[in-house]
């Protein structure tokens, strides 16, 4: 019975409540959400989606629209809100983002496969983020800091478009305060009083301390970022095994039923959307497969 109510639980959205709303950026924003059965004392029917692993997304449903395959971005242990960061470019998001708090929304996961949090036992590990991208990557930090025994060392390259995309500002400033943790920023464009990093996020690579053999990295990101901070971290000799990308084109459905995320022989959302690199080699930059 209770794998069926798991089951269930990932097939028909159940209903949670917003209970924060932030403004990250112009363009880009983050709900905070809890089962509505927490406020109305209704029994549970579906588990509870706020127990995820790093990397994996929801289905959110914004009731009369639609849904819409949004990365979880908070605590994986389950403590607090569940969170999703997400940027209003579509008409289920645009709505997304005029939701406030007290209304409620649809939610079915979560879904797909997790960055390797296994592996980082005993490694370096460098995060690498492109815009947006830098929300799914977000779990990884909060699990890899609750547990800062478990690895060596945890750098966190940064790059979005201008000083005015850049996402979780407080967070960032006390990571950049956690011992065993390097946090660099860089951007398109250093508008306004900006005196970082200016230039892609792939410059920053060849400046940070990496002991190829012993490195775990993962990257979320346009492909094209993706594209060029692999071959950046190979050159730095990193194995191909040892990067993970996270893919997140064409999802639909979530269960691989819809075909609309074929990518090669995979599902992306059911055989990812993270990936190791050398699953990815020979059809990481085509398009339409």
């Amino acid at each position: 019975m209770k794998a069926d109510a798991g089951r269930a639980g990932r097939m028909e959205p159940q209903p949670y409540r917003v209970e924060r709303y932030m403004k990250e950026t112009y363009d880009i924003f983050t709900i905070g959400l809890k089962p509505s059965q927490e406020a109305t004392h209704e029994p549970a029917s579906g588990g509870d989606q706020r127990h995820f692993s790093p990397g994996q997304f929801n289905m959110l449903y914004v009731f009369g629209m639609g849904e819409v395959p949004i990365s979880i971005c908070g605590d994986p242990s389950g403590a607090g809100l569940l969170t999703h960061t997400t940027r209003a470019v579509g008409n289920i998001t645009k709505a997304m983002s005029a939701l406030r708090v007290g209304d409620m929304i649809g939610v079915r996961g979560p879904f797909g496969a997790h960055w390797p949090m296994e592996r980082t036992k005993g490694k370096d590990v460098v995060l690498v983020a492109g815009g947006i991208g830098f929300a799914p990557l977000r779990p990884v930090i909060l699990a890899m800091l609750a547990a800062r025994e478990n690895f060596r060392s945890l750098v966190l390259l940064y790059g979005t478009r201008s000083p005015r995309d850049i996402l979780f500002r407080d967070d960032l400033k006390k990571w950049k305060a956690q011992p065993g943790m390097e946090v660099h920023i860089t951007v398109d464009k250093g508008i306004g009083s900006w005196r970082g990093s200016v230039g892609a996020v792939t410059r920053l690579i060849p400046q940070i301390p990496l002991e190829p053999a012993n490195t775990i990295a993962m990257i979320c990101g346009p492909e094209i970022m993706m594209h060029f901070t692999v071959d950046a971290l190979r050159q730095r000799g990193v194995s191909a095994a040892d990067i993970y990308v996270s893919m997140e084109r064409n999802m639909k459905c979530a269960v691989g039923f819809c075909g609309h995320c074929q990518f090669g022989p995979h599902f992306i959302c059911k055989d990812g959307p993270v990936f190791p690199y050398d699953r990815l080699a020979s059809i990481f930059r085509k398009p339409e497969i």
